[in-house]
């Protein structure tokens, strides 16, 4: 099979959401804003924040790819409960714009996201002065009471771009400082963002740094915004190519801020060929068209350092499919977060590679790849977890390879076009 044509990945989901969340909060919170966000992503975790915000008192017109329109209003509380869907990003960054706020609001989600921790957020959260009410342990359905927030000065437990930007959101509709600290740099769209419209984000000393306005609220400006294409999207289209037999692909549009391409840096060691051209700026975020070509030999093994996993953590399913088909053992340190994503990914992955003959292992928090050059075949458990969905479809795209998924539908959460453009692409 060989590769072809052009294709343009959905909009980013982490921009989409922090994009969403900021237009709602123009004018401080207190309404009087009016933003045009452009290709947004038109998945359901991003539609879960758009419900969630409109519940709050945000007008947003229909999620859909051309242009999403955001009226802010003066954040409210709700009638009911916030029902956050399978959206992990949704539940934890409206944690921090509700702290600021002086009422109580309930967050919950479905069976899957009611599963996912959420003390690793409300932690820092009640050391700022926030209320929450946890019913059921370290998990959603929790009730947050905001108000009169303190300062805080903060180090990560773990490199985690949803508790810094939950902490950055709190400080932002609190009015007062946050300062936090990771043990490894995680994905910075949040930051981007802020600094692009000029809420005082910078960073100190190697830590991240969000200083209020003299003004008791920081007012966030009204905003246009086009969207780059997701990079997690894209390296799917990327792992496709990698695999085929022959041929090019661009894909167009890309987000290649450095904290979200680690992808890129391990597969060229593996020895697979992407070149980023056309580089431009969209809102503060580094674009580019991605230009991917078969590697023309074996792919090869490698060692995915705990270091680079903030950078690709969403992408471990994709490498660790093409892991499968290289020479050697690919080994992925410290990727144990993996075990509380939609599903307990590390597991699976291990699993799903074994029923598919490949020799696969989760030791600890590591995880084991031998690369085999048996064709894959067998039935996949996707847990209805998006990215494991999407990378044993590319692993089932290989000549003789008969790789059948328990479901395709999840695929909606992220990627709503993906069996389409797979097919388009000359694999699929």
């Amino acid at each position: 099979m060989k590769v072809r044509g052009s294709v343009r990945p959905p909009g980013d989901k982490s921009i989409s959401h922090r994009a969403l969340m900021l237009a709602a909060l123009a004018g401080g919170g207190g309404g009087g804003g009016t933003s045009e966000l452009e290709g947004l992503l038109t998945g359901a975790d991003v539609k879960s924040t758009a419900r969630v915000l409109r519940q709050l008192g945000a007008e947003i017109s229909s999620i859909r790819d051309a242009k999403v329109v955001v009226h802010a209003s003066r954040i409210s509380h709700p009638a009911s409960r916030l029902h956050c869907g399978n959206s992990g990003t949704t539940a934890r960054l409206m944690l921090g714009i509700l702290a600021g706020q002086k009422f109580a609001a309930t967050l919950t989600g479905d069976a899957s996201l009611r599963r996912r921790p959420m003390r690793r957020v409300t932690e820092p959260l009640r050391a700022m002065g926030a209320e929450i009410t946890e019913g059921r342990g370290d998990a959603l359905p929790l009730t947050i009471r905001g108000g009169r927030l303190r300062a805080l000065t903060y180090t990560t437990p773990v490199a985690s771009a949803q508790i810094k930007s939950a902490l950055l959101l709190a400080g932002l509709t609190g009015g007062v400082a946050v300062t936090i600290r990771e043990p490894y740099r995680s994905r910075d769209h949040t930051e981007r963002l802020l600094a692009h419209l000029g809420l005082g984000l910078h960073e100190r000393d190697g830590a991240i740094v969000y200083e209020p306005a003299p003004e008791a609220r920081s007012l966030v400006p009204a905003f246009p915004l086009a969207v780059p294409g997701d990079a997690s999207s894209a390296a799917f289209l990327v792992g496709a190519a990698a695999l085929a037999e022959g041929g090019e692909l661009v894909i167009e549009n890309v987000g290649v801020n450095p904290t979200r391409t680690g992808f890129l840096v391990v597969l060229a060691r593996m020895g697979a060929h992407v070149d980023r051209v056309n580089l431009r700026d969209a809102g503060g975020e580094p674009v580019a068209d991605l230009v991917a070509r078969p590697g023309g030999g074996a792919l090869r093994g490698t060692e995915v350092s705990a270091a680079e996993v903030p950078t690709l953590v969403d992408e471990v399913p994709m490498l660790a499919v093409l892991a499968s088909r290289a020479e050697g053992e690919t080994v992925f340190r410290e990727v144990g977060e993996l075990r509380v994503k939609e599903s307990n990914r590390l597991e699976l992955i291990a699993a799903n590679l074994r029923v598919l003959g490949v020799e696969a292992e989760a030791r600890g928090n590591d995880l084991h790849v031998c690369g085999t050059t048996r064709p894959p075949r067998g039935r996949v458990d996707t847990a209805r977890d998006h990215r494991l969905a999407m990378a044993f479809a590319v692993l089932g795209t290989l000549p003789g390879a008969d790789v059948r998924l328990s479901e395709k539908g999840s695929v909606a959460i992220s990627y709503p076009r993906f069996f389409r453009d797979l097919k388009a692409i000359g694999v699929g």
